[in-house]
């Protein structure tokens, strides 16, 4: 197996455990000192880990659907990209509806000890959905609700802090482009060395 494929197996299988409750399998992906930093959560890999485990426990499960992922490989370091649909079924008041937040997934990989594992994880919103589960249903979301959160990411921020997950306002999003080409600067600097 390739070095890019090799990584790339590490993001999907990252993710694959996340959304099927594979706690040991996701842990196994982060290495001790890596970081994430998306919209519910800013800490370790491993921190990152127990926090999903409590969140699905809690009933608060979602799920990635997935672009293949692109991957660069410098010695010992790689870059990917993965694009992913992040999908949410919820109640919007009173009604049921499917929430759709759109991302770029981007990770930072070093093999260490011959292992690929995740140093960091970072996603850049590009935008997200709320439609009725039902066809001809109606959802409605007060618009001062929806104030505090950049547009991005304002639906997915308005689900997850009225279940009591804190938004950070500083997250990536496609509407700042200047902000969103130097984090993809610093990356491609990071994975040269």
């Amino acid at each position: 197996m390739s070095d890019a494929a090799a990584a790339g197996q590490v993001v999907l299988l990252e993710r694959q455990a996340r959304d099927r409750g594979w706690w040991d399998q996701m842990r196994a992906c982060y290495w001790p000192d890596s970081t994430v930093a998306l919209s519910w959560y800013t800490g370790d890999g491993p921190g990152f880990v127990d926090a999903s485990r409590a969140m699905a426990a809690a009933g608060n499960a979602s799920v990635h659907r997935l672009s293949p992922p692109v991957v660069q490989v410098v010695g010992d370091r790689a870059f990917a990209e993965v694009p992913a649909a992040i999908e949410v079924r919820t109640d919007a008041g009173g009604t049921l509806a499917d929430l759709v937040s759109y991302t770029r997934i981007v990770y930072r990989l070093e093999r260490r000890g011959g292992r690929w594992g995740i140093v960091s994880l970072v996603p850049v919103y590009e935008r997200d959905t709320l439609t009725p589960a039902v066809p001809g249903q109606r959802v409605h979301v007060p618009p001062e609700e929806l104030a505090p959160f950049r547009a991005p990411y304002a639906l997915l921020g308005w689900l997850l802090a009225g279940r009591g997950y804190p938004v950070g306002g500083d997250l990536l999003g496609d509407e700042q482009p200047d902000r969103t080409a130097a984090f993809y600067a610093d990356t491609l600097r990071w994975l040269s060395g």
